[in-house]
């Protein structure tokens, strides 16, 4: 029987730009712990956080009827996070090939906060109801 993986599952029920930003911070956080004691609390928390505020807006945005200014917001977050992580290659906290896979990732999510954009709606229009407020 052809049963999706849970990573498929998650990417189909949420959005794939939100799962490909999960999977990343899951690999991020650990590699930042590799960074050298004084930057791993200064550089290494500023891409952490960025990452974080990431995931954290595609959740949003996952839930949201009107997600533009959220993903619009994320597509800044992700241009900080792109320097913070070339920052953290050119002063070689980030080897070559992490500092590859951390491009390719954070350009794949861009596209797909791009294309989600284009779109103009959350995946599988998950959205939470809104609730009324008399005014």
């Amino acid at each position: 029987m052809n049963r999706p993986s849970a990573r498929g599952e998650a990417a189909r029920r949420h959005g794939p730009a939100l799962e490909k930003a999960y999977q990343f911070v899951l690999w991020l956080i650990p590699t930042l712990e590799k960074f050298p004691r004084g930057q791993r609390f200064l550089l290494g928390d500023r891409i952490e956080n960025t990452a974080l505020d990431v995931l954290e807006r595609l959740i949003e945005a996952t839930y949201t009827r009107d997600a533009r200014s959220i993903l619009l917001h994320v597509n800044l977050q992700l241009e900080k996070l792109r320097h913070l992580v070339r920052l953290a290659k050119d002063l070689h906290y980030l080897d070559l090939r992490r500092y590859e896979f951390a491009a390719r990732a954070t350009d794949e999510i861009g596209r797909l906060v791009g294309g989600w954009i284009k779109a103009g709606r959350a995946p599988d229009a998950v959205v939470a109801p809104e609730t009324g407020g008399g005014g």
